[in-house]
């Protein structure tokens, strides 16, 4: 395996000692030949609380078809109930400006917007996760290849070297060959 101090040079050219703890972790884990991906939504989505996943549930309808439909037909409903007393009797439980439509619908929003709101403050979170796991990942990888590049220009440069000591050989040789058999007198 690699040594940290081998890896760092080509990191930034930083000694190991002052590199940042991800970079750090990114280092040990090439050492170390281990993986770095894992599945950090999984992770993450792991240990949430009732309360996470109702929110979480909560906007996925409240962001949903489903909830405008309802919604609109509620909202049509109550018009047309309010409209049929007011035609049939002559008297509404709820008069035109539905102040009690109105009520309602600011206590849903009341309550329905915190709720989305911490849901989607908890999806962020994961995101800048997800996100610090990618650059890690892609740092690792970025590593790996630079270090596959020395290895491969190491493997040429004693490639040459190989070959210009065989010319060499053969050059002598050559000159031994072509040198006067005879011109011992």
């Amino acid at each position: 395996m690699r040594e940290p101090e081998d890896v760092k040079i080509k990191l930034e050219q930083t000694p190991y000692g002052a590199l940042d703890e991800r970079t750090r972790r990114v280092v040990e884990h090439i050492t170390g030949g281990k993986h770095i991906s894992r599945n950090v939504t999984k992770d993450y989505d792991a240990d949430i609380t009732f309360g996470q996943r109702a929110a979480d549930k909560v906007a996925t309808f409240g962001g949903s078809w489903t909830f405008v439909g309802i919604f609109a037909a509620v909202m049509l409903f109550w018009v047309g109930v309010n409209a049929f007393l007011l035609m049939n009797r002559g008297k509404t439980f709820d008069p035109y400006p539905y102040i009690l439509l109105n009520l309602f619908l600011s206590m849903l929003a009341a309550i329905q917007a915190p709720i989305i709101l911490m849901s989607q403050n908890r999806h962020s979170e994961r995101d800048r996760i997800s996100a610090e796991h990618d650059y890690e990942v892609n740092l690792k990888a970025e590593t790996d290849i630079m270090l596959l590049h020395d290895k491969v220009d190491q493997l040429r440069e004693r490639q040459w070297e190989e070959l210009l000591a065989i010319q060499k050989e053969q050059l002598r040789m050559l000159a031994t060959l072509s040198a006067p058999s005879g011109a011992t007198t």
